[in-house]
């Protein structure tokens, strides 16, 4: 009865991303007006040598192609999140893209785990697939972060220098845009051109603060702010930030090290009844497996993978030291 309900539901998935994209498809005409304006605009900042331009006079943009399911999406809170998710991964496509992904890859994922017949193998390899384009994306971004945070001090110091040297506060991110690769230099390169096309110093390091996910931006934001607000030697605040920074970067690689054997331990102790099972499955296939064939062997399967759960929680909020 269970897996009848369950093949059901998958059908009834399948028939909805159908409809998904046979709506799609209705609906790309709908968007001509739309993408010529785009193509113009991208035309005219080409023909200037403004190619950021675009992305400040374009800045609203849609969740899907297909105008209902957009509006659809624009209802629901945590789209927001996702948004900013593909965005500080630097990956293409909208939301309402990885959205279906994930739905999609849910219902094929439940679906080969219906043959096995029971329910958890559903929800399991379910929720596995479903979670794939999302888990790219945030390792997309963690990548990305962590080459923005490496990249930090060596920005900073280029602004201190060129601060000292006479340069504008613009003329100083203006240096670090044209001289870093992503992702600072873009992201510097975007607040200085909102702050050239009118919006205030505070407002455009707080969108920055907000694109970018990085702890050590904020005492640079916070710094810039208090500046304008006090006065003082700006050059020497940023250089401090720097140094600042620098340090705690280094504190916080010298604690990986140190917790090093923490992890190892971890991964070791994970691995290991996979690895016993393993070889005794390859001894005595029939020994190891009455642990899936009865229900004692099963409940204890179940009651084994929580405690190791558990016990990974508890090793990583040891290990886990916050710099």
């Amino acid at each position: 009865m269970i897996m009848t309900v369950l093949i059901s539901a998958v059908g009834v998935q399948v028939v909805f991303l159908l409809i998904m994209g046979i709506g799609s498809l209705m609906q790309s005409g709908s968007d001509k007006a739309d993408r010529r304006v785009r193509d113009r605009l991208r035309a005219l900042a080409e023909a200037e040598g403004e190619d950021e331009a675009i992305d400040l006079v374009l800045r609203e943009t849609a969740m899907s192609d297909v105008p209902w399911f957009n509006r659809l999406l624009e209802k629901v809170r945590w789209m927001g999140r996702l948004e900013k998710l593909i965005y500080q991964a630097e990956a293409k496509g909208s939301a309402g893209v990885y959205l279906l992904s994930c739905a999609l890859l849910a219902v094929v994922g439940a679906y080969a785990g219906s043959f096995s017949g029971r329910l958890w193998v559903v929800a399991l390899t379910g929720g596995l697939l479903g979670y794939l384009p999302i888990g790219r994306l945030s390792g997309k971004k963690r990548k990305r972060m962590n080459k923005f945070q490496q990249q930090l001090p060596e920005a900073l110091d280029l602004m201190a220098r060129a601060l000292k040297a006479g340069h504008t506060f613009g003329g100083g991110m203006r240096m670090v845009a044209d001289e870093f690769e992503s992702p600072i230099g873009p992201e510097f390169g975007k607040t200085l051109d909102e702050i050239n096309y009118g919006m205030d110093v505070d407002r455009a390091l707080a969108n920055l603060q907000d694109r970018v996910d990085c702890p050590d931006l904020k005492f640079f934001v916070v710094s810039i702010n208090i500046q304008r607000e006090t006065g003082g030697n700006l050059a020497e605040i940023i250089a401090k930030i720097s140094t600042l920074v620098r340090e705690r970067f280094a504190l916080f690689g010298k604690i990986r090290v140190l917790s090093a054997e923490g992890r190892v331990s971890a991964y070791i102790l994970v691995a290991l009844p996979f690895i016993i099972v393993g070889i005794l499955f390859l001894i005595n296939a029939d020994y190891i497996s009455l642990l899936w064939k009865r229900d004692l062997g099963v409940s204890m399967l179940y009651c084994a993978s929580a405690f190791m759960v558990l016990g990974v929680l508890i090793i990583r909020k040891i290990i886990k030291i916050k710099v």
